[in-house]
């Protein structure tokens, strides 16, 4: 077997690059109208880029006019002959159309010339070593552009060893060219067949078939986010993953953290990674690639480690710097040499087109608990659609679908773009965020779930189904025709109003795209939404396992399934602290410079028990809500470690990620006795107030925090009110039970006292307060009085925040006149 290094290349002894076939390191982005998009950025990147780190394999490409002289004559009458009136959607007589030109391609044999040019620089590049594996690559003139990617539309050949069979690739290569889909696909970009000619790449194999490979973007794809560089990996040949036949690993790397040195890596998502795609052994049969089972020890593990994670985001960065947009880029890991290698790279050209001024978001109007779960997985897009099921097994299928039907199969590829941009959504049982269906469902602005696992078997032909992606990373397939809302958002020239609006944010998964809402940060990040969402262990099982893998206090299943969860992380206690830091930094990152105010943990006794193992650990209570959560949780001995870890989390966010927006606040402080303990064990666990600016922050809300409200911002930096507690607990009722519920009303006058008198102290003390309830936005006059307070910031649910803003502004231009 070869081992040559993929990128060496002994050029001084090479043929001159001519008419008919170019080297790679001859070419560059200008030479994109003679070697096609993919073809001239892989030479701009050896010529440019091969200084300063990035490795790209070495090879070489034919010329568009070489192909031009190919076809010159009968055959380009022919083609367009046959294509002249063609009707797109007939995919029958697309079918059979394109059929007759790729048969008609094959048959005419290359000029002379041309086959003495491919076989001389081939046998230049291999040395005459046989054993040599190549990838041969379309790349259209017309492909890889800053406004249409024509992502997979041609074919690619893998594995591809001697000198017979790279001229064979080749000239199917050259047929490709009129794929149905990228027939079709050129009709819907409106390129003229004519004017488009082709480019084959024949490039030296990376092995990643024993090593790993993925694709990269230069931006969040989902949101447009541009400070993160999203990776995506899977074992074995790349292929896997830009096909959607594999559920990869994802990670996000936060750029500002990358470019300063420091630990930079915002997420790590474990794929199924259920499949591979290697190399044959039985070339016999026609096959140069198969797909093998991954062995199930691997699968919960990561397939790159953070090392290279973050030299891949390097990559990545270095590349978009020089072409100055953001990219796609494919990758591979050599598994013999262990080096990562760019295979190829191109303009990203969905998110990078969108507009900034206004942002869309869809809504359903029914009601969580009213929903019908079917199936879910990864969500592409963030839009809704609605329709009838149509389960579709083969391409061959296409005729039968129906506009505006949901399309479901196993995976898409691009040869079912014909009917994509007719269906409303699209659901398949495989795939993931950077699959070519994945792309192209974002071209067309369609709502797509991949990688469900079993859409096909779940959801019957002719089922009404609502597809949504808009509600976090994860896509839902609910039964019914459901109601939904678009809001359309106007990104600037929002009005001045004397108040800055934050935002309540929840999950991680969501905060890229709610950070393009106009905002001045966020007033309420939920740690105890983030540990359910991405620890979901009670963290006590964790430090009993920490301790002996075989602790007793947990039940060996309970151990089976917690082991599970955290394989992909050093140990129990690791897999606390990274995934808590991984939840709080996708926050920060997403609104930095603007403040981020994570309030710790509030599970009460009754929440925590609903965890894995918490049953083990979490006393009854009558009352829970009033019982052992806050602040005298964190102080209690019992609970001690367990803080320990989230103050260990948020150190790391704060002092090794560089994210200083951060700053923390406390919940359900009772006493003062509490208030001065809580500020002191944060120190001895390394958060020291003041210290590298940070700021700890009281949730205020509890009587005993407005009657005293001085002497509590002795200890802290600032209130942030909790409008809903402040008020059951002024009141003296179960916002929960139905029986009293009609008397929860923040507007009381005892309440509105209470919040009076925090915000008059915070003021007096020249300290931050603001409100972090939905009583602003349900009532205007409510967020009329507390401007008249002066309360500094309101925060609210991300629904909200435009129609409050507004509202504020016109109730402000109403007290003027």
């Amino acid at each position: 077997m070869s081992t040559t290094t993929p990128t060496a290349a002994a050029t001084s002894h090479r043929t001159p690059s001519g008419d008919n076939v170019r080297w790679f390191a001859d070419l560059g982005l200008a030479d994109l109208d003679q070697v096609g998009g993919k073809n001239s950025s892989l030479g701009e990147m050896i010529g440019s880029l091969g200084g300063l780190g990035v490795r790209v394999p070495d090879g070489f490409a034919t010329t568009a006019d070489a192909y031009r002289r190919f076809v010159r004559g009968g055959l380009a009458e022919r083609i367009d002959g046959l294509l002249q009136g063609l009707d797109i959607d007939d995919v029958d007589r697309l079918a059979v159309v394109g059929k007759q030109i790729r048969e008609a391609v094959l048959e005419q044999p290359f000029p002379a010339d041309l086959e003495a040019d491919i076989r001389t620089s081939f046998a230049e590049l291999t040395h005459g070593d046989g054993d040599t594996s190549f990838a041969v690559r379309s790349s259209a003139t017309a492909e890889d552009l800053p406004d249409a990617s024509f992502a997979g539309q041609q074919e690619t050949f893998l594995n591809v060893r001697g000198i017979d069979a790279i001229l064979t690739a080749i000239h199917e290569v050259f047929a490709s060219l009129y794929n149905d889909r990228a027939i079709a696909y050129r009709v819907h970009h409106h390129f003229a067949h004519d004017v488009v000619a082709l480019s084959a790449g024949v490039q030296r194999m990376v092995r990643s078939d024993v090593g790993a490979s993925g694709v990269m973007f230069t931006m969040d794809t989902e949101s447009g986010f541009t400070d993160a560089v999203f990776v995506t990996a899977s074992y074995g040949l790349g292929e896997a993953v830009v096909q959607g036949a594999v559920n990869p690993d994802e990670f996000y790397v936060y750029k500002p953290a990358l470019a300063a040195g420091r630990p930079a890596i915002l997420k790590r998502q474990v794929g199924g990674k259920a499949i591979k795609m290697i190399y044959t052994q039985d070339r016999a049969v026609g096959r140069t690639t198969e797909f093998v089972d991954v062995q199930e020890a691997q699968r919960g593990l990561l397939s790159l480690t953070d090392d290279e994670v973050l030299e891949l985001a390097r990559h990545a960065t270095t590349i978009e710097e020089h072409y100055g947009r953001p990219m796609d880029i494919e990758w591979g890991k050599d598994g013999l040499d262990g080096q990562l290698y760019i295979l190829q790279a191109r303009p990203e050209t969905v998110q990078s087109r969108r507009s900034t001024a206004t942002s869309s978001r869809y809504r359903l109007a029914a009601k969580e608990s009213s929903r019908s779960l079917l199936v879910d997985g990864r969500a592409i897009g963030q839009k809704i659609g609605a329709g009838a099921v149509r389960v579709l097994s083969d391409v061959n299928q296409m005729a039968a679908f129906q506009q505006g039907e949901v399309l479901v199969a196993d995976m898409t590829d691009p040869d079912w773009e014909p009917i994509m941009k007719r269906a409303s959504a699209i659901v398949t049982n495989r795939g993931g965020r950077t699959c070519h269906a994945a792309i192209i469902a974002r071209e067309l602005g369609i709502p797509a779930v991949v990688g469900t696992g079993s859409a096909t078997k779940d959801l019957a032909d002719g089922r009404e189904v609502t597809v949504s992606c808009a509600e976090g990373d994860t896509g839902f397939v609910y039964d019914g025709l459901l109601e939904f809302q678009v809001e359309e958002t106007a990104l600037g020239g929002m009005p001045d109003i004397p108040v800055k609006i934050m935002m309540n944010v929840g999950t991680p998964d969501q905060a890229f795209a709610f950070s393009r809402l106009p905002n001045r940060g966020v007033g309420l990040a939920r740690l105890e939404f983030i540990i359910n969402r991405q620890i979901g262990i009670h963290p006590k099982a964790l430090l009993d396992l920490a301790a002996d893998p075989e602790a007793p206090s947990v039940p060996a299943d309970v151990r089976d399934e917690i082991q599970e969860r955290i394989k992909a992380y050093a140990g129990p206690r690791e897999f606390f602290v990274h995934r808590v830091a991984e939840g709080v930094s996708m926050i920060a990152a997403a609104f930095a410079p603007e403040p981020v105010i994570v309030r710790l943990s509030d599970f009460k006794s009754n929440e925590y028990a609903n965890l894995v193992a918490g049953e083990l650990y979490e006393p009854h209570e009558e009352n829970p809500m009033i019982g052992y959560r806050g602040a005298s949780r964190y102080l209690s001995p019992e609970f001690a470690a367990c803080f320990a870890m989230e103050c260990e989390a948020m150190r790391y966010v704060r002092d090794e990620m560089g994210l200083t927006n951060l700053k923390l606040m406390i919940p359900f402080v009772r006493t003062l006795t509490e208030a001065e303990g809580v500020v002191a064990l944060l120190a001895e666990n390394g958060l020291v107030r003041g210290e590298r600016g940070l700021q700890v922050m009281m949730m205020c809300e509890l009587p005993s925090n407005a009657v005293l409200a001085d002497r509590f911002l002795d200890f802290f930096d600032g209130f942030s009110i909790g409008s809903n507690d402040m008020t059951q607990l002024t009141l003296g009722l179960d916002r929960d039970s139905a029986l009293v519920a009609a008397g929860f009303d923040e507007r009381d006058p005892a309440v509105l006292h209470m919040l009076s008198l925090a915000i008059t102290a915070a003021k007096a003390r020249g300290k931050y307060v603001g409100i972090c309830g939905q009583g602003p936005s349900d009532h205007p006059d409510l967020a009329a009085w507390l401007l008249e307070q002066g309360i500094e910031s309101m925060s609210l649910n991300p629904d909200t925040v435009v129609d409050t803003w507004l509202a504020l502004a016109a109730g402000e231009a109403v007290a003027a006149s």
